[in-house]
C-alpha cells in the first residue's frame, strides 16, 4: 500500500484525547459514590444488577402513556456468539441484505448499477447507497401516518474505505477521487414498501435522495454570521457546502431527520501549529485516511483556517421534501456529535440528548426556548435554531446537574475567550471545561425510555486509558484498568422532566465476561456478555436494544476472545437479562436501528464488513476478511441495510 492507514480506521481520533482540562473524572465520581453504598457488598462481584437501589424510583411512578405494554421478558432465544461470514437471527426470524452500499438510490432517469471492481464514476456514485450505513430511522408515508408498510428510511453514510471505493485504492490520487470519495458519505433517503411478503425499495421515487460533503446547508442560531464562521467562499457565514462523518442521529415529532457529525477532524490537516481552539477538537499536521487536502484546499486548515469552524454540528433534514435545505444547528453546540436524541418535555419543549463520542469527553442537553405544537409542522422547523445548551455533571453522591452553557454565566465571557453566545458555541467543548463538567468515558448513543418519563441511557463504549498513570484511576464502578469492555449508564431526570436541571444517576450494566475467573473483567448482566455497546434504541414496546462496536483489529481477540464478531442484544430495563438477537459477518459493526410503527419490521445496518485490523482493504484482494453479502469472491464487501421480520409476521422480539 502508498499510503498505510493507522489501525482503528474510523477509531483513531476516538482513542486519542483532546480534553486536558483539570474537570472530575467520571471515574473519580461514581469511585466516591460507589465506596459510600458498600457497592462490592451489593453484588457487582458476584455479577449481578449494576444499578443503586435507593436512587431507583419505580417504573410505574413515571409510566406515559404508550401505544404497546411493555414486556416483562423477551420472547426468543438468545442465539450463540458466531464467527461466520453472515447475519444470523433467531429460529423463526429472517434477515436479508436490503440497501447495499452501491445499490441506487432511487432518483428518476438515473439508476447507476454498482460495479464490482470499484469502477463506479464520480457522478454515478452521487445517485448510489453511499459506504459504511450509520444511524437511521424510518418515517411513515403518507407524512403524519403511522402506516408500518410504506414509508421513507434516512440513514447516514459515515466514511469510507479508499481501498474498496477505487480499482486501484489509492494510486494516481487526484481530485476526482477526492470528489468520488465525498459523494460516498452524507445521507441517503430512501422510499421503501412492503408488497406481499417482502420488502422493496421503490425506484425510482420522488422522495429519493443523496446529501453529500458538497450538498448546500444553511446555518442557523448563534453561530451564524459569526467571524469564526466566514470563509472566502462564504463572507456572511450563513452557506456551508456539505456534512461528513455522519455517525448516529435523530428524529423529531414533526417528522424530520437529525444526522451528527462525529469524526469531522480526521479530515482537516493543518501543517503550521495549531491553536488552542484547534487542538481541543483534535486537529492534525497529517492524514493518511482521506487525504482531501492534498488536493481539496477547504480540508486545508492552512489555506481555509474557518472551514474546520462550519463542521461538528447536529443537521436537520426533510425526508419528506427532496427540494428542502438543510440546516445544521449551531444552538445544539459543536464537538464530534455521536447522535441526537429527541423528547418533549412537560411544556412541550423540545430537548436533544447528545454525546460527545471521544475518551474523556461529556454528555449534553439541549432544551428550545419554543414550544412544540404538533399542529404547526412549519413553526417547528424552528425550534432547534434557539434554546439553551447544557452539559452534564455528575455528583459524588448520586445527583447530577445540568449546567448551563450561557455566555456572561459561569465565566464563560471575554475572561475565558468567548465574547459572543456564538463564539461560545463554536469552542463548545472549552465552555464545558470552564464550567466543570465531567469527564465520561466515550459517550456515544443516548435512549429515551418509551415507556418511564425522564429516563435515559447512555452508552460509554470503552477507554483503554483507564487506570493509567496520570489517567482516571479504576474504582468499583469500573473495577478495570484499561476498560476495555465499558459500561451503560442511566439517568432520570427531577420530577420526570426531561427539561429539569438535576437528576439521579446510576450504572445499567457493566460490559466484560460475567464468568471471567479475574474479577477485573467481569460484566455485570445475566446472560449473552458483550462489550463495547455503542448503538442504543427502545423500540414501541419499550425493550431496550444495544449494538456493538468493538474494533476490527480486537473482533474475537485479545479481550474480546472468544466474543465473536459484532452482535446485536435486547434487554427489559430492570431485569438485567441480555440476550443476543442478532450477529453480523466477519470484520462489521454493527449499527442503525429504526422499527416500523407496528414492531412488526427491524432495520439495521451492517457497517464496514471485512475490514482489516491494521489497514485500508487491499483493492487487489478486496474480499481478504469478507465477501458479505453479496459472497463473490471476486466482487467487494459491502455495508448494507438489512430488512428483519419474523416468519409468522409477528412482532420483534416477541
Amino acid at each position: 500500500m502508498s499510503r498505510p492507514l493507522k489501525p482503528l480506521f474510523k477509531q483513531e481520533h476516538n482513542d486519542e484525547i483532546s480534553n486536558g482540562s483539570a474537570n472530575p473524572v467520571f471515574s473519580e465520581v461514581a469511585r466516591a459514590f460507589v465506596s459510600r453504598r458498600r457497592f462490592l457488598q451489593l453484588g457487582m462481584i458476584a455479577g449481578t444488577a449494576v444499578t443503586f437501589p435507593a436512587l431507583l424510583k419505580s417504573q410505574a411512578a413515571w409510566a406515559v402513556e404508550s401505544a404497546m405494554v411493555r414486556p416483562s421478558s423477551l420472547g426468543f432465544t438468545s442465539i450463540a456468539v458466531s464467527t461466520d461470514d453472515t447475519v444470523r437471527v433467531p429460529e423463526g426470524y429472517v434477515a436479508r441484505p436490503f440497501y447495499r452500499w452501491g445499490d441506487a438510490v432511487g432518483l428518476k432517469g438515473n439508476l447507476p448499477e454498482f460495479k464490482t471492481d470499484g469502477s463506479n464514476t464520480t457522478d454515478e456514485q452521487a445517485a448510489q447507497a453511499g459506504m459504511h450505513h450509520d444511524g437511521m430511522a424510518w418515517f411513515s408515508l403518507p407524512q403524519g401516518s403511522d402506516d408500518p408498510h410504506h414509508g421513507l428510511l434516512a440513514m447516514n453514510h459515515e466514511y469510507i474505505d479508499n481501498g474498496l471505493l477505487f480499482k486501484d485504492g489509492v494510486a494516481n490520487w487526484n481530485l476526482d477521487k477526492v470528489r468520488k470519495g465525498q459523494n460516498a458519505m452524507g445521507i441517503s433517503v430512501i422510499e421503501v414498501k412492503k408488497e406481499g411478503e417482502g420488502w422493496t425499495v421503490v425506484r425510482p421515487s420522488e422522495f429519493a435522495r443523496r446529501i453529500t460533503v458538497n450538498t448546500p446547508m444553511t446555518l442557523t442560531g448563534p453561530a451564524k454570521h459569526h467571524e469564526l464562521m466566514k470563509t472566502a467562499a462564504d463572507p456572511q457565514g450563513e452557506t456551508v457546502l456539505g456534512t461528513m462523518q455522519n455517525c448516529a442521529n435523530g428524529h423529531t415529532p414533526w417528522g424530520t431527520y437529525l444526522t451528527c457529525e462525529e469524526n469531522w477532524s480526521d479530515i482537516f490537516v493543518k501543517k503550521a501549529a495549531p491553536n488552542a481552539l484547534e487542538k481541543r477538537y483534535g486537529i492534525s499536521d497529517s492524514d493518511d485516511s482521506y487525504r482531501w487536502n492534498e488536493v481539496d484546499p477547504r480540508f486545508s486548515v492552512d489555506a481555509t483556517p474557518n472551514e474546520p469552524n462550519r463542521f461538528g454540528w447536529v443537521v436537520e433534514i426533510d425526508p419528506y421534501n427532496p427540494q428542502s435545505t438543510p440546516r445544521k444547528h449551531t444552538a445544539l453546540g459543536r464537538f464530534k456529535h455521536e447522535g441526537a436524541a429527541v423528547t418533549l418535555a412537560a411544556d412541550n419543549r423540545v430537548v436533544a440528548y447528545m454525546g460527545d463520542d471521544q475518551k474523556f469527553e461529556y454528555i449534553y442537553k439541549f432544551v428550545s426556548a419554543g414550544i412544540y405544537d404538533a399542529s404547526n409542522r412549519e413553526s417547528a422547523m424552528d425550534l432547534l435554531s434557539e434554546g439553551t445548551l447544557y452539559v452534564a455533571k455528575f455528583n459524588e453522591d448520586g445527583s447530577g446537574n445540568w449546567l448551563p452553557l450561557v455566555y456572561g454565566q459561569s465565566g464563560l465571557d471575554q475572561s475565558n475567550g468567548f465574547a459572543s453566545q456564538g463564539e461560545l458555541l463554536i469552542k463548545t467543548r472549552l465552555a464545558a471545561d470552564v464550567v466543570g463538567a465531567t469527564k465520561m468515558d466515550r459517550p456515544e448513543w443516548i435512549a429515551v425510555d418509551t415507556h418511564t418519563a425522564g429516563s435515559v441511557y447512555c452508552t460509554l463504549t470503552n477507554n483503554s486509558d483507564r487506570g493509567k498513570e496520570g489517567k482516571a484511576p479504576i474504582d468499583a464502578a469500573n473495577p478495570r484498568a484499561n476498560n476495555v469492555y465499558g459500561h451503560i449508564m442511566h439517568w432520570s431526570e427531577e420530577n420526570s422532566d426531561p427539561a429539569s436541571t438535576t437528576f439521579k444517576w446510576d450504572i445499567l450494566v457493566l460490559g466484560g465476561k460475567p464468568d471471567a475467573a479475574d474479577e477485573k473483567v467481569k460484566g455485570s448482566m445475566n446472560g449473552a456478555e458483550f462489550g463495547s455497546a455503542d448503538g442504543l434504541s427502545f423500540d414501541h414496546r419499550g425493550v431496550l436494544w444495544l449494538q456493538t462496536d468493538v474494533s476490527s483489529s480486537t473482533i474475537n481477540k485479545k479481550a474480546y476472545e472468544g466474543m465473536g464478531n459484532n452482535q446485536m442484544l435486547a434487554t427489559v430495563p430492570g431485569s438485567n437479562e441480555y440476550r443476543r438477537f442478532l450477529t453480523g459477518p466477519r470484520g462489521c459493526e454493527i449499527t442503525g436501528i429504526a422499527f416500523t410503527p407496528d414492531n412488526r419490521t427491524l432495520f439495521i445496518n451492517i457497517q464496514h464488513p471485512g475490514e482489516p485490523g491494521d489497514d485500508i482493504s487491499d483493492p487487489a484482494n478486496p474480499t481478504a476478511v469478507s465477501t458479505w453479502p453479496d459472497g463473490d469472491k471476486n466482487g467487494r464487501p459491502r455495508s448494507s441495510t438489512v430488512v428483519i421480520v419474523k416468519a409468522d409476521g409477528g412482532v420483534i422480539g416477541s
